[in-house]
């Protein structure tokens, strides 16, 4: 598993902006693990993140400690809601699909333990532990050894966030639908009404030479990363033309 990346003092407003980051992340196939005692918040994460995966702040979401499993058809992907509490065997998971739920979408799993070793080796954990302090829980997130990278950079959009004043537990987060490129866009409000863009633009190595010793991304002359964005901006405004501003970038 990766080095844990832990969070400490969450508020509920902060658990569900953690959901919010982490239902941008996710993606079809991911299977996300929810540890922690009974009352420690697990469900309660896992409502803010189905919600917000729905785009729904009002939608029932309800627990599966009796029916084991909810599905929800999501704007994104078919995400599925497993609660093992009631599990009696873990062979028992085979009979609830979760192998046709990670095929279908994604899947998250209160009460993991239950499952024992029948659990995929790809995987996602999220450890919700109480604080000192009632109203506050800490966090820690793993991944396997295939995820880590994504988490890794999960982080970095987490304190890119953080410390250019956007990744605050009231302002609002709420995946963006975007263009058939690589980046991923996530829309971010502020109570006062402010708005910002937030753009994740993953560098894209250069593939196979295809003509001249050339590959197709010199040759269709496409942006690597996230340089040519702000270079044209910033020329386009410094030149009295309307462009979107940018409130902060991180060019590495």
């Amino acid at each position: 598993m990766s080095t844990p990346i832990i969070l400490t003092e969450l508020n509920e407003p902060g658990l569900e902006r953690l959901a919010q980051e982490v239902a941008f992340w996710l993606v079809p196939g991911d299977l996300l693990l929810l540890d922690g005692d009974l009352g420690a918040g697990k469900t309660t994460f896992a409502r803010a993140l189905i919600r917000a995966l729905s785009g729904d702040d009002a939608l029932e979401v309800p627990s599966p400690t009796f029916t084991l499993v909810q599905t929800y058809d999501t704007r994104r992907f078919t995400l599925a809601h497993f609660d093992l509490y009631r599990l009696e065997d873990p062979s028992e998971l085979v009979e609830l699909g979760l192998d046709q739920a990670l095929q279908r979408g994604a899947a998250v799993i209160e009460w993991p333990s239950r499952a024992a070793a029948q659990l995929p080796p790809e995987r996602i954990a999220l450890t919700i532990t109480e604080s000192t302090s009632i109203d506050h829980r800490h966090v820690a997130l793993t991944a396997s050894r295939d995820i880590a990278s994504r988490l890794a950079r999960f982080a970095d959009i987490r304190r890119f966030a953080e410390r250019n004043g956007w990744g605050s537990p009231d302002t609002r987060l709420s995946y963006l639908q975007g263009d058939a490129s690589a980046r991923r866009y996530a829309r971010l409000e502020k109570p006062n009404g402010a708005r910002a863009i937030l753009m994740d633009a993953p560098r894209q190595p250069d593939g196979p030479p295809i003509r001249d010793g050339k590959p197709y991304s010199r040759i269709a002359h496409l942006a690597e990363d996230v340089r040519p964005f702000v270079a044209i901006s910033h020329a386009l405004r410094a030149s009295g033309f309307s462009t979107p501003e940018i409130f902060a970038h991180d060019l590495d």
